[in-house]
């Protein structure tokens, strides 16, 4: 199945520990579970209009919810940390950060 590049990016992930890591021009996306590291390159580069040095993901598993009685368990996804090239950076993130 072929996806756009709006589609494999699903949304940035902004923590305290990944807002620290933008300062080393680190970015983290959930992306979707099917894509591979290339894909997710490419869906960056274009974008974001930036030049990609390595991607790293891996996938964050389920864990176990409760809701009173009633017992389930909260979704698994994928994540993708984003190097990029020196001089590069992404506007979006200008805003956010410690």
């Amino acid at each position: 199945m072929t996806f756009t590049a709006h589609d494999i990016i699903v949304r940035p992930i902004i923590t305290e520990k990944t807002s620290r890591m933008m300062s080393d021009n680190k970015y983290t996306f959930e992306v979707l579970p099917s894509v591979n590291k290339i894909e997710i390159r490419n869906a960056v580069e274009s974008v974001f209009k930036v030049k990609v040095s390595s991607v790293h993901t891996m996938r964050v598993h389920s864990k176990p919810k409760r809701m009173g009685r009633f017992i389930g368990r909260s979704r698994s996804w994928k994540k993708a940390i984003v190097t990029l090239l020196p001089g590069q950076r992404i506007e979006f993130f200008d805003g956010v950060g410690i």
